[in-house]
C-alpha cells in the first residue's frame, strides 16, 4: 500500500513537470509581490524612531517577506478545488470501491505537487530574489533543519484546510466562494501579507488562537530569529497540535460525505 501512495506522489510530480513553464513565470509573478512588499516596508521602516516595527527590524521583515512568499511555492495547492470538481462530476465515487483512503491520496498528490514547486518553483525562486533584496538567512544548519520540518507542518496543515472546504462540497452543492474566502483567509491570518505581530494586540491573541499561524508566521518567525532557544520548540509543538486537531473534522466531515453523494453532471 505505502508504494502505492509512493506511486501517487511520483505521478503528479511527472503531471507538474509537463507544465513546467507555467511556474518559471510564477518566480516572476512572487518577485514582484516580494518587491512590493519590500518597498512599502521600507518606506515605513524610515520613519521608525527605534528601527523595529512589530518586533522585526527592517533587515528581519525583508527576510520574513522573501522566505513567506518562497515557502508559499511549497505548501500551495489546489486540492480544495480537486475534490469540489471530483464531487460535481461524480468521479468522486469511484474512489468509494477503491482499496485505499481518499484523503491520504489527495495528501500524496498534494505533495507531489508540492515536492515539484520545492524543486523547480521555491529553490531556484530563493535565489533570484536574494540576488534582488538584502536578504539575511541564517548559517546555522540546524535551524535549517527545523525550518524545513516546520515548512513540512506548514504544507499539511494548509493541505487539510484545502481538503476540509473541498469536502463541504458534498453539502454546499457549490462552494466556489467558501474557497476563494478561505485562500483569502490563509494569506491573511497566516502572516504572509503582514506578520501576526504587526497586528493590534486583541487581533493578534485571536489568530494566535487559530491554525493559520502555524503555515506562514511560525515558521517565518523562527527562521528570521525572531523566535528562538525554547521558543522553536513551542512553535513546532504548535504545528503538531494544530495537524493532529484537523484531523478529526476531516474524519467526521469524510464519513458524513459518504451518505450524501450525488452527482450534478457528468
Amino acid at each position: 500500500m505505502l508504494s502505492a501512495y509512493v506511486e501517487l506522489i511520483r505521478m503528479r510530480f511527472l503531471t507538474m513537470l509537463a507544465y513546467r513553464m507555467n511556474y518559471y513565470s510564477g518566480i516572476l509573478i512572487y518577485a514582484l509581490n516580494i518587491g512590493s512588499s519590500y518597498f512599502i516596508w521600507k518606506a515605513m521602516y524610515a520613519y521608525s524612531e527605534t528601527g523595529t516595527n512589530g518586533g522585526m527590524t527592517f533587515a528581519q521583515i525583508t527576510t520574513y517577506t522573501v522566505v513567506g512568499w518562497m515557502a508559499r511555492a511549497f505548501y500551495f495547492n489546489n486540492l480544495d478545488r480537486d475534490i469540489a470538481n471530483e464531487i460535481r462530476d461524480g468521479s468522486v465515487a469511484i474512489q468509494f470501491i477503491r482499496p485505499y483512503n481518499y484523503v491520504v491520496v489527495k495528501i500524496m498528490q498534494g505533495l507531489g505537487e508540492g515536492l515539484f514547486r520545492f524543486l523547480l518553483f521555491m529553490i531556484p525562486g530563493m535565489l533570484i530574489v536574494s540576488l534582488l533584496f538584502p536578504v539575511q538567512l541564517p548559517a546555522d544548519p540546524g535551524l535549517w533543519a527545523v525550518f524545513l520540518v516546520m515548512l513540512f507542518f506548514a504544507f499539511l496543515i494548509n493541505s487539510q484546510l484545502n481538503i476540509i472546504t473541498g469536502l463541504l462540497a458534498f453539502f454546499l452543492e457549490n462552494n466556489e466562494g467558501l474557497m476563494r474566502f478561505k485562500r483569502i483567509m490563509v494569506d491573511l491570518f497566516s502572516g504572509l501579507i503582514l506578520p501576526i505581530s504587526f497586528f493590534p494586540g486583541w487581533a493578534a491573541g485571536v489568530l494566535k488562537l487559530l491554525p493559520f499561524q502555524a503555515i506562514t508566521y511560525l515558521p517565518g518567525s523562527v527562521i528570521t530569529g525572531v523566535v528562538s532557544g525554547g521558543a522553536i520548540w513551542q512553535a513546532l509543538g504548535v504545528q503538531v497540535f494544530w495537524t493532529a486537531l484537523l484531523l478529526v473534522p476531516i474524519a467526521l466531515l469524510w464519513r458524513r460525505a459518504r451518505t450524501r453523494l450525488f452527482v450534478q453532471g457528468g
